[in-house]
């Protein structure tokens, strides 16, 4: 189970690289940096595809892309000068909340 986990957080981190990458790559035109989000993207679905030999699909969607939308939310805020409004922010919590509870109560992992 923690190779599964393991794989689902390099596939968020992967994921996350990617979305950045994909702004850096400002619509395709710079090759680079859309080379390398194509490549982060490949291994994030890949190493996602791992992880459902053992989690089910929308247990693993759902941290994946939760886990995802929190990290670029905070990437935009850091690095990319972007601002969240109040409703974003509490969007965002509640997001993180749904990801605590689906991994600390929910028994459909089996963990």
């Amino acid at each position: 189970m923690l190779n599964t986990y393991l794989a689902l957080i390099a596939a968020v981190a992967f994921e996350v690289a990617g979305t950045t990458l994909l702004h850096m790559s400002q619509q395709f035109t710079r090759f680079w940096p859309t080379l390398s989000m194509a490549l982060c993207y490949l291994a994030a679905f890949w190493l996602l595809s791992i992880t459902l030999r053992v989690l089910p699909i929308g247990l693993a969607y759902a941290i994946w892309s939760g886990t995802g939308i929190v990290l670029i939310s905070a990437i935009g805020v850091v690095f990319l000068g972007q601002r969240l409004d109040a409703p974003a922010i509490i969007g965002i919590a509640l997001i993180i909340a749904g990801v605590l509870v689906v991994n600390l109560f929910s028994k459909t992992a089996g963990h």
